[in-house]
């Protein structure tokens, strides 16, 4: 295809890959390997001054590159204390990423819980959310939630929770969908047991971000570990081009990285690691039409 009419990029998270770099590191590495966004660190553009989120956010733009997504970094998962301490942190990661010019950021959804039934726990994220994508917000960056969808998690507690692409979309519309998406896995779409139908029935407003993985062959779908990922194409069983023509059909534009969990590819030295993710990915992203 004609990479022209593509706008979804192929971003790297040094961290997902398990290789581990400074922001000016991920820079430079992403240009080197061929990636075309790179992760801001949220935590390190806070902790610098303004001049300094400036300079790096030239380099970005200078090597040809973009920012992708950040990380959350609220727990919400955990105690009240805990969330309340690293929300009264998060106005000072929003406004660093918004001088740099970041608009997504990405988090996950634990898909079951000890002790709290499914609507209380829906409760729980939903004023927790809230309060989080209030603050995103204000400084302009709206927040993709990622759902996991395999069996052996959703049925590792007490009580399952949100591990559908549905069950993500009603929490999205409960906490407010002006400032929060979908952050979308091939894994857990897969896993989910979901299609490339249920990707077309969305608008590239209500997909934040995007990840690429393939699985183990061999291994039924209900059994199939999280921990334990292919990189894209490594085995077909995922099937990646399905899920990237689907994002291409609604017109999504944001950043797509690669989250393997892989224990071969983090055995690599850093740059063969750099460099098979970045081979892997390039060469999904050819088959989209």
């Amino acid at each position: 295809m004609n990479d022209a009419k593509r706008k979804m990029t192929i971003h790297l998270v040094p961290g997902s890959i398990g290789v581990e770099l400074t922001q000016r590191e991920a820079i430079e590495a992403a240009k080197r390997y061929g990636f075309e966004a790179v992760a801001p660190d949220g935590v390190y553009l806070a902790s610098v001054d303004a001049a300094e989120i400036d300079a790096l956010t030239s380099e970005v733009r200078g090597l040809g590159l973009v920012w992708g997504n950040a990380g959350l970094t609220v727990d919400f998962r955990k105690d009240a204390q805990t969330f309340e301490s690293d929300l009264a942190k998060l106005p000072a990661v929003a406004k660093a990423l918004q001088r740099a010019g970041v608009t997504r950021m990405g988090t996950w959804i634990s898909s079951s819980h000890a002790t709290l039934t499914y609507l209380a726990n829906f409760r729980q994220h939903t004023e927790r959310l809230r309060k989080i994508t209030t603050v995103l917000g204000a400084h302009g960056i709206r927040l993709g939630l990622e759902y996991l969808g395999p069996k052996t998690l959703w049925s590792s507690k007490r009580y399952p929770f949100i591990h559908t692409m549905a069950e993500c979309k009603e929490l999205i519309s409960a906490v407010g969908p002006q400032h929060c998406g979908l952050l979308l896995d091939s894994w857990h779409w897969y896993t989910a047991g979901e299609t490339a139908a249920d990707i077309e029935s969305l608008k590239n407003e209500d997909v934040i971000c995007g990840d690429l993985n393939d699985a183990p062959a061999g291994i039924p779908v209900n059994e199939q570990i999280d921990s334990k990922r292919e990189l894209p194409l490594a085995t077909g069983v995922i099937p990646v081009a399905d899920f990237l023509n689907a994002l291409q059909k609604i017109g999504f534009d944001g950043p797509v990285r690669c989250e393997p969990f892989n224990a071969a590819l983090r055995a690599m030295p850093e740059e063969q690691a750099l460099e098979a993710v970045s081979k892997s990915m390039h060469n999904a992203f050819a088959r989209i039409r």
